[in-house]
């Protein structure tokens, strides 16, 4: 791929170089195009249709002879794709998969044969429109983009919006088939076609075969698994491993228990994974967060458990409290709490298993399935490994002051992550967008943290007489206490970004007056987003970089935001944390989920120096 990469830049320098030097090019003097190197037309395959039924699109690219346009691989970033995209479909009408054209495979000597689509090569979608839908007249659009190019050259990317007319009509219209010749090639009981798997982390680009299933299955449970080490989930560890602990003495309950909990994770994940598959408007983790009572609802249900860890559930509640928080020692207790882990690992999802997610998303029922059970096999694995092997945990305090110490802390820390569920709901809900949502909640979370480390200390000192135990305990506690208030403070505090918060508009003004675009994709529940945000962009090189002149920095904030969250899955994806950036001309030249300051630095850099002198006064 590097040799095809340099290829390609040699092409296209040596395109600049000839327009560079008149107006005519000696590698074409003798044969001169007539026309343009690539036609495209957008139609339907019928005139009507009736609510319930389906019609197909056809993207049609007419390609002159001996020239060629790149195939749908949107892994290479060095290559522009060939893209069709549906914009503001009606609701209640879905499009299906795309059904790309059989690409056509060119000798390039060295380089070997090259996959290109060459001649007519049309793109179906299927649009299939819901029963609810009233007859009428449906605008929309279809948006494509493509770069030509021939054995010598390239030309600069195109693309072309068409604006269309889904017409609904009443049961009984009389409908015509247009183009039907055209339409014969649409092979309705088609899969669609696999698309690999591309990992970007931090500078480094892993693309996976999709049809190697046995190897994505596992590198989706590694990301499971890598998702109890995140902060979302740590809580609930000790919590876990001293029931398990509680239970050794009964070696085949202990494994009981710790199974039901697996089972309660897996089947999270597996429901999930049915959501995506056989859901057609859920197509990622995240749409769960973009309903403000489920993540008020965790919240609140995160707060009983936390009580719970305070000995409050020793007193006479009402039985429905019970029923929200029932003891581990039961089976649908167990359950229950493998249900509530994987719930709190959502936030964290990406990067370590986010890529596979939103891959999966787009696959067939059978892989989307296999790849979220592997998911949730993963995340539960350590937890039916400990109850396998309770000697494990052996060090760890059954009954006495240091026991219920732990819980107390951990309830503590529970409750921050209560607050923290409970507070991206309430700030979505409250928020009227494009305004930014509301970052208070943030100081609940840091004081139930600090609170955490202060209870630890405290009860330290009056727990144990060693030197040594008191001086890790306290120093955690004062951990603790600081991290709780870097939390509320880092957080609330005004960026040094001089951020523009998206709205359609805004990021049109923004590409027409020639500014490099910065779109940074977050939300308020995002963990992830946040520890980039900190991390990398508010980093001062970085900072110098986004509030620069000619460039317009846009947070694209899908908190309880529906324009935003369209946007995301209009640029391709379905996951967060993203930042593409956008040079002059509108070019993507970055894109990633998992960035460093250099690549930054670097992307708006290299967007800049692209930027088009302004025309000379005539």
């Amino acid at each position: 791929m590097r040799a095809v990469t340099g290829y390609l830049f040699v092409a296209i320098a040596l395109c600049l170089v000839t327009l560079a030097w008149g107006q005519f090019d000696p590698l074409d003097f003798d044969q001169p195009l007539d026309g343009p190197t690539v036609a495209v037309e957008a139609v339907l395959s019928h005139d009507g249709v009736e609510p319930g039924g389906q019609v197909v699109l056809a993207a049609v690219f007419d390609i002159a002879p001996n020239w060629h346009i790149q195939v749908n691989n949107p892994s290479d970033e060095n290559l522009i794709a060939t893209k069709v995209q549906l914009k503001d479909l009606p609701p209640g009408v879905v499009a299906g998969d795309v059904q790309w054209p059989q690409p056509h495979p060119i000798d390039f000597g060295d380089l070997g044969m090259i996959d290109f689509y060459t001649g007519k090569a049309p793109v179906f979608t299927k649009l299939s429109v819901g029963e609810a839908v009233k007859p009428g007249r449906y605008e929309f659009e279809v948006f494509v983009e493509w770069q030509a190019c021939d054995d010598q050259h390239c030309d600069p990317p195109a693309d072309q919006t068409f604006n269309l007319v889904l017409n609904v009509v009443a049961p009984g219209t009389a409908i015509t088939a247009n183009q039907p010749d055209l339409f014969a090639e649409y092979r309705a009981d088609a899969p669609p076609e696999p698309e690999s798997l591309t990992f970007r982390l931090f500078g480094w680009t892993v693309t996976i075969d999709p049809n190697v299933l046995w190897l994505l299955l596992p590198l989706a449970a590694i990301g499971g698994f890598l998702l109890n080490l995140t902060p979302c989930v740590l809580p609930m560890i000790p919590i876990k491993i001293m029931g398990i602990s509680q239970s050794a003495e009964h070696h085949g309950r202990a494994l009981l228990l710790g199974a039901i909990m697996s089972l309660g994770v897996v089947a999270f994940w597996l429901a999930i994974g049915g959501g995506i598959a056989f859901i057609a408007d859920f197509d990622a983790i995240n749409e769960l967060f973009q309903k403000t009572w489920f993540a008020i609802g965790v919240g609140v249900v995160i707060a009983l458990m936390a009580l719970g860890m305070f000995g409050l559930f020793a007193a006479r509640l009402p039985q429905w409290v019970y029923r929200i928080n029932p003891s581990q020692k039961t089976l649908h207790g167990s359950f229950g709490f493998g249900i509530m882990t994987a719930v709190l690992s959502t936030p964290c999802t990406a990067p370590f298993m986010g890529t596979a997610a939103a891959w999966a998303a787009k696959q067939a029922p059978s892989t989307t399935l296999a790849t979220f059970s592997a998911i949730g096999v993963g995340m539960a694995l350590p937890y039916l490994v400990l109850a396998a092997f309770p000697k494990l945990v052996d060090r760890m305090p059954r009954t006495g002051p240091a026991s219920e110490l732990i819980k107390q802390v951990m309830g503590l820390l529970m409750l921050a992550a209560a607050a923290f569920f409970a507070g991206t709901g309430l700030s979505g809900l409250l928020n009227e967008p494009p305004d930014p949502p509301s970052k208070a909640y943030w100081w609940p979370v840091g004081a139930c943290i600090a609170a955490g480390g202060v209870w630890l200390a405290w009860r330290t000192l009056g727990i144990t007489r060693s030197a040594l135990r008191r001086m890790v305990y306290v120093g955690l506690g004062v951990v603790f206490i600081a991290a709780g208030g870097a939390t509320g403070y880092g957080l609330t505090r005004k960026s040094p970004v001089n951020w523009v918060y998206f709205t359609p508009e805004r990021l049109a003004a923004a590409q027409q007056s020639g500014d490099v675009v910065v779109l940074d994709f977050t939300a308020e529940w995002c963990l992830n987003c946040h520890t980039l945000e900190r991390a990398v962009l508010h980093k001062r090189e970085v900072v110098t970089q986004l509030n620069a002149e000619g460039v317009t920095a846009i947070k694209v904030d899908i908190t309880n935001d529906k324009p935003a969250q369209a946007y995301l899955t209009e640029v391709g994806s379905t996951t967060i944390p993203l930042l593409i950036v956008y040079d002059a001309q509108g070019n993507e030249v970055f894109r990633s989920d998992a960035y460093t300051r250099k690549q930054v630095i670097d992307a708006v850099s290299s967007a800049r120096r692209s930027k088009a002198p302004p025309a000379a006064a005539g």
